[in-house]
């Protein structure tokens, strides 16, 4: 089946799918999003003059709770119009990445796990792991109350929450659900996702744009200025 040949885009469209992997590789089965590839395509289209907004769409089970971090941190730090799309699912780690855009939107009937940070393996010292475990569960917290607008309460309610997993404690949100408690923005798909960040994208043009004459003017002041400074020199007596 031949592909459509896509014209030049002016956005770059990133993918976070399957297991999010980070310092241990995962089994081959696995479908994986590595971290380690993704920090150097944010950092290249952040960099591209051509690339004027980035798309990030999400389908993803969560994986590595620091990987998954490092990709949301870099996500919001972009100077660029960003916007993340949940289609299918956003869970666990997949939460912080989802709102670390300008603009989040979630597809009617994506989902949201909601659940506190768990460990596999060998626990040398348990009340030492547990405080480590309590600090980073707190990292994802703040980052998400602080990119979204769910409060902290609220968001803590849904990670604690019983009975409703049968294997796990937390919460499972669809769709409007997600933009009910604060998480997401907007329900929406493709469409809705690209015209926001091409309005975002025009948004940012005007502002980048004013800032020139207010340069230009400050560097002839400048020149002037000096100038000034020049003939006025010129001028005394030897």
């Amino acid at each position: 089946m031949s592909v459509p040949a896509a014209d030049p885009s002016n956005i770059f469209c990133m993918t976070i799918i399957g297991q999010v992997e980070g310092h241990m590789v995962l089994p081959p089965q696995n479908k994986t999003t590595k971290y380690e590839h993704l920090i150097p395509q944010l950092v290249a289209a952040e960099q591209s003059n051509k690339i004027e907004g980035i798309l990030i769409v999400l389908n993803t089970v969560g994986g590595d709770v620091e990987a998954g971090l490092a990709i949301a941190e870099m996500i919001s730090s972009l100077s660029k119009p960003s916007v993340t799309l949940v289609l299918g699912g956003g869970h666990s780690i997949g939460v912080p990445i989802a709102v670390a855009g300008n603009r989040s939107f979630i597809a009617e009937t994506a989902t949201m796990t909601i659940h506190p940070i768990r460990m596999n393996g060998l626990v040398i010292g348990v009340p030492q792991t547990f405080e480590y475990l309590e600090k980073m569960q707190e990292r994802v917290v703040r980052f998400v109350t602080s990119h979204s607008k769910v409060k902290e309460e609220t968001f803590k309610q849904l990670m604690f929450k019983t009975g409703e997993l049968t294997r796990d404690i937390g919460t499972t949100v669809i769709g409007e659900d997600a933009v009910k408690h604060g998480l997401i923005d907007e329900v929406g798909g493709l469409g809705q996702a690209l015209r926001e960040l091409n309005r975002l994208i025009q948004a940012a043009k005007p502002a980048a744009s004013s800032t020139l004459p207010i340069a230009a003017a400050e560097s002839a002041i400048m020149e002037a200025s000096r100038a000034a400074d020049i003939g006025a020199g010129g001028g005394l007596p030897q």
